[in-house]
């Protein structure tokens, strides 16, 4: 069937695309997105270690998979997926990721990462995504009046590390 449209130069189509395409480019203008370091605050060790203790903060490993036994063959690790609840107040005390990379998925409410890469604390909220990798050394306060809960999904190299 003829789509009349599709043979017009300014189809609808394509100003949505148009619009798409605009909109991701205005993003990377501004050099930040939500729950990302912006650009020119970034740089190597500028925030420095925490001494604070783990406060109000809940952490169960939901599921785990080997994955020395699945086709990937990785030894030694364990892919897991954790669910973390931070109260108001509540701290996941610093810890690095130099040998466990992981994603973090913000389920609800908003909560400050204060990171070593970064020279200014870091907004994450609900629906914000972090990537957590090798250069990632940190730790996150939840200061608003809302429980916190995040996903946490890790490649665990270390299953006696008890870190966050």
């Amino acid at each position: 069937m003829f789509n009349s449209l599709s043979n017009r130069p300014f189809s609808l189509r394509g100003l949505s695309l148009a619009a798409v395409v605009a909109g991701a480019m205005s993003i990377v203008a501004t050099g930040a997105v939500a729950g990302e370091c912006p650009a020119d605050k970034m740089g190597a060790n500028l925030t420095k270690p925490s001494t604070m203790a783990a406060k109000d903060v809940t952490d169960v490993v939901l599921a785990s998979v080997d994955v020395a036994k699945e086709p990937a063959g990785i030894q030694g690790r364990q892919f897991r997926l954790r669910k973390l609840e931070i109260k108001p107040g509540g701290v996941v005390p610093w810890h690095s990721h130099g040998d466990r990379p992981a994603i973090i998925y913000i389920i609800e409410g908003e909560i400050l990462e204060y990171a070593s890469n970064c020279a200014v604390p870091i907004l994450h909220k609900a629906g914000d995504v972090a990537r957590e990798t090798s250069v990632t050394s940190h730790w996150w306060q939840n200061t608003g009046s809302k429980t916190v809960v995040l996903l946490s999904a890790d490649l665990l190299h270390d299953t006696m590390d008890h870190s966050m």
